[in-house]
């Protein structure tokens, strides 16, 4: 380990992830108390020095302003839930200016979203929270983003929402200056189940579901992947190799619900979060989900969130 202190910047902006925050920092207080020194120093960064609100509404006071923060090994932008529609300007001038001193660049939850905006992914995997990555897609076409808890891509550190970035920050305490060793300590005593690059930022059904009848599991599945060109009940029941009254009978018994209906459920959550988290056009999102008329996608829309996709969206953004 190098005697120099690594110098880590948390760049917090308003409505960022509190719990994010925290799990990105704990990693290295706790690795400092592993060494007995302050191997590792973190310094929370904001627009001034004013106190940031979280999304949750807890203040943080940051240690520095932009304008005074200089001469850190890496910066991570942690970010807001849900993206903001402007105000990128000021935070990408300075990403750009830390990465223009050798800094290298992460972002944690949303923070990749600015990282984009700012050009400082071009040719890097990145990956961000996964209700996001419909956005980053359409807006950053040329980004590689995965669906993964966290990337590390040379000097891009990127990670997903909620304790993710324990995962990360492990993760980077196992490369020099710090050791596997260190970074084992750490895990230990931070994560009970210690996971990796390999693991998706979204928990396969037949895990969510525990102890569901393994047919239904099996259903849900082809529901979710075929949003765009639902099936016909009919279909699903052949593909499983039983009959469709079967399949309803164990919907009912399973899940209080018919297979339409659970269907049209999951078309809908899977509208509404494209809706609220992207730009896409309300449309778009219709067809990507299996509605081949906007009345019936607006009709059955109100019935389940009271509102249009129109006021959904205009109520969000307000």
């Amino acid at each position: 380990m190098n005697a120099r202190s690594q110098r880590f910047g948390f760049l917090v902006v308003p409505d960022f992830s509190l719990i994010a925050l925290s799990s990105a920092v704990d990693p290295l207080r706790i690795a400092n108390g592993v060494l007995e020194r302050r191997a590792f120093e973190f310094v929370v960064v904001a627009s001034s020095r004013e106190p940031v609100s979280s999304s949750d509404g807890i203040r943080v006071v940051p240690d520095c302003s932009m304008a005074d923060a200089d001469d850190f090994d890496a910066v991570f932008v942690v970010g807001p839930n849900p993206l903001p529609q402007r105000g990128y300007g000021e935070t990408t001038a300075w990403l750009r200016r830390m990465a223009a001193r050798g800094a290298a660049l992460g972002g944690i939850d949303t923070g990749s979203y600015f990282l984009a905006r700012a050009g400082l992914l071009k040719g890097y995997r990145c990956t961000i929270h996964w209700e996001d990555r419909d956005a980053m897609l359409e807006d950053f076409p040329g980004i590689e983003v995965s669906d993964q808890l966290f990337e590390i891509d040379r000097d891009r550190y990127t990670c997903s929402g909620g304790v993710s970035p324990l995962d990360l920050m492990t993760k980077l305490l196992s490369q020099p200056p710090g050791s596997r060793t260190l970074a084992e300590q750490v895990r230990d005593l931070l994560v009970a189940q210690p996971r990796s690059t390999e693991d998706k930022q979204v928990v396969p059904l037949r895990h969510r579901l525990g102890g569901s009848h393994p047919l239904v599991v099996s259903a849900l599945e082809l529901m979710e992947n075929n949003l765009e060109e639902p099936l016909r009940p009919a279909e699903i029941a052949r593909c499983l190799g039983i009959s469709r009254r079967q399949l309803e009978r164990l919907f009912d018994e399973q899940l209080d619900v018919s297979p339409a209906r659970k269907y049209l459920q999951l078309r809908l959550e899977r509208a509404r979060t494209a809706l609220l988290r992207s730009t896409r056009a309300v449309e778009d999102i219709a067809q990507s989900t299996g509605f081949v008329s906007m009345s019936h996608f607006i009709t059955r829309y109100r019935e389940a969130h009271g509102c249009t996709p129109a006021a959904d969206r205009a109520r969000r953004r307000a």
